[in-house]
């Protein structure tokens, strides 16, 4: 069985999405739902999945080993981030290499970097005046929105469209797609576990 642990900072409507996709999934088991905020909503989606959650804190992540021995311990095979707002550390992704997947809502190149998360992503892709966004989903490095691209997926905009309206276009294609392409590339690096 593949171990996955999800990471998500706010709502967690993709992670939710992650859960109800892996529920009973033959080969890939959501172990654990880390975030960075205590009062974040998605831990408790996490527990009405019945899945365990873990705070972590900045010294967790940034200043001891500490989150790496967790995931070890647990045996997890693969980190999703699902909306983690964190930038993922340098010892993070060496530990678990090609093995760190995240999710961000448009087409990379345009419209990534710091500061590119939400909203904000949105209104940057109104301002523009681009008549297509979409999801990419790509591996993490140790910059912000530049990992190998793995998926994208676009979707038409009208002229006009305000950043809400993009922002809501957007959202329906990461929750129809994150997961199933998520299992893709997870099981493509696993091909002994395909049910």
């Amino acid at each position: 069985m593949i171990q996955v642990a999800v990471l998500a900072s706010g709502e967690g409507s993709n992670a939710r999405c992650i859960f109800q996709y892996f529920k009973d999934h033959p080969s890939i088991h959501i172990k654990i739902l880390c975030s960075n905020k205590a009062d974040a909503p998605v831990l408790q989606k996490a527990a009405a999945a019945g899945i365990p959650s873990l705070v972590l804190s900045r010294e967790d992540l940034y200043e001891s080993e500490a989150f790496i021995n967790l995931l070890k311990d647990l045996h997890i095979d693969w980190l999703v981030l699902a909306g983690f707002l964190w930038k993922i550390p340098e010892n993070l992704i060496a530990a678990f290499p090609d093995h760190i997947v995240n999710i961000h809502p448009a087409l990379l190149p345009k419209h990534g970097g710091q500061g590119m998360y939400g909203i904000h992503v949105h209104r940057s892709v109104h301002a523009a005046g681009d008549l297509e966004s979409g999801i990419t989903i790509h591996r993490v490095n140790r910059h912000y929105d530049e990992g190998n691209i793995l998926a994208q997926i676009p979707v038409s905009l009208e002229p006009g469209e305000s950043p809400e309206s993009i922002q809501q276009k957007v959202r329906d294609l990461e929750w129809k797609y994150y997961a199933p392409i998520l299992e893709e590339i997870i099981l493509k690096q696993h091909p002994e576990e395909r049910a």
